[in-house]
């Protein structure tokens, strides 16, 4: 721990890169680890709506000879129709509602305005979740062809958590920042 004192007093900034993404990267990979353990349960869940598939833009393709249906939003009654839509979507928004407050709280030590920083931190979730979605309706089309459901779900998670944690750091640097939000005083 000294050493790590020693840094901090020669190379503070450093320090705090180091603190931060240590922290971050624990974080990150607890919630990663809880959101797969609901992708193991919630599709069972929701299985009443397995039958219906809903998804835009609904283009279908094919890879390796598999066909599967390109959605940014949605699944295919194929990959798991709503039932798998509906639990991707409550394992990741309960996740990020975890992660958040750990995150602002004790990775970044943040003092921001909430009213902003909630909205913000949903709306990068928001596009994450689009994204990720857009890159799954591939993966899971193709991946539950040639893997059990247990596998490809580790799969899942690891490319949600993957794309999440380095579009969210990169927003919890901005909004998590030491005087984000203040209103600033200009001088004339």
């Amino acid at each position: 721990m000294k050493f790590f004192e020693s840094f901090s007093e020669k190379h503070p900034k450093a320090a705090q890169w180091i603190r931060e993404g240590g922290l971050f990267l624990i974080f990150s990979y607890v919630i990663t680890f809880l959101k797969y353990l609901m992708l193991l349960f919630l599709p069972k869940l929701f299985s009443a709506y397995a039958d219906n598939g809903w998804g835009w833009p609904g283009i279908e393709g094919s890879l390796f000879g598999i066909s599967f249906t390109f959605n940014v939003i949605g699944y295919a009654v194929a990959d798991g129709g709503m039932a798998y839509m509906f639990a991707n979507l409550v394992s990741s928004l309960l996740g990020e509602c975890v992660n958040f407050p750990l995150q602002r709280n004790i990775t970044f030590r943040s003092k921001g305005p909430l009213k902003l920083q909630i909205p913000l931190y949903f709306m990068g979730w928001l596009v994450i979740f689009l994204v990720v979605n857009a890159i799954n309706s591939v993966w899971v089309g193709v991946a539950k062809v040639l893997l059990p459901a247990a596998v490809y779900n580790i799969g899942t998670t690891v490319l949600t958590g993957g794309v999440a944690m380095v579009v969210f750091f990169v927003v919890n640097k901005i909004i998590f920042a030491e005087g984000f939000g203040e209103k600033k005083k200009i001088e004339i």
